[in-house]
């Protein structure tokens, strides 16, 4: 039932994770890709290849989400080739630990610039276009840690919490202009960032504050994501979809 045929979609940080998981499957609704990616060029060419055999186009193009001149280049050529952007993911992010009286203001900086800036920098160059075709779809990436907090991490948690805000203004704003705009808050996922965390102790840690006992793969997150950029949402929007396994159960 759910098809993107003949749209076009940008997703951000899609080299590997969940935004890998999100392009391939998108790639499998029909959808053409553009595959954003900062340093691993080899992994973003491979996602390419794999939705390009699944029978669409897709481009590759390099940006780093706390560069903003970057991120309007990486808009332009994606308009400039493909004619339009119909869905924009923003997946794009990064988790590092930093204890608050250890923190340095570059480490702060740092996260909030790709996390937050770079979610703010790529949709403010996007909707202009989505104005135009008078239609688009908006899905941005949150955390269980922007709703609960999570020690150690307070930069990655508020800029996740930020991006919950962002999601629910830009929602109401740009409703007049049939562009939807949600979020997805995904809760601990096997992923090359989380891996390290989910080993051990601690990962058995993890595990116990899980009901489902286990935490998730990106494919069980590409799939709500696919759902919210598809027609069978069209009358949801300033949503936050909580993918988490009932780890964090807010209305």
């Amino acid at each position: 039932m759910i098809s993107l045929k003949d749209k076009v979609a940008l997703v951000t940080g899609a080299s590997r994770g969940i935004g890998r998981a999100v392009a391939v499957m998108f790639a499998q609704a029909g959808c053409d890709v553009i595959i954003n990616y900062c340093n691993d060029r080899d992994s973003a060419t491979e996602v390419k290849r794999t939705a390009e055999k699944l029978g669409v186009k897709a481009a590759v193009v390099r940006a780093n989400m706390a560069n903003q001149k970057q991120i309007d280049a990486m808009v332009k050529a994606a308009i400039r080739n493909f004619g339009r952007i119909d869905v924009l993911v923003c997946n794009a992010g990064i988790w590092k630990e930093h204890a608050i009286d250890k923190m340095s203001v570059a480490g702060l900086k740092e996260t909030i610039d790709v996390n937050l800036l770079g979610t703010f920098y790529v949709i403010r160059a996007v909707v202009p276009q989505m104005k135009k075709q008078k239609s688009g779809v908006i899905i941005t990436i949150s955390s269980t840690a922007g709703q609960r907090g999570e020690p150690f991490h307070s930069p990655y948690a508020a800029s996740k919490g930020a991006i919950i805000s962002l999601t629910k203004s830009l929602a109401v704003e740009l409703a007049p202009h049939n562009i939807r705009v949600n979020c997805v808050a995904p809760g601990w996922v096997d992923t090359d960032m989380a891996r390290p965390a989910l080993k051990g102790k601690e990962g058995a840690k993890v595990m116990e504050q899980i009901p489902l006992g286990r935490v998730g793969t990106p494919e069980e997150l590409a799939g709500p994501i696919l759902f919210l950029a598809s027609d069978l949402s069209a009358f949801i929007t300033g949503e936050i979809l909580n993918v988490n396994g009932g780890a964090v159960l807010c209305g």
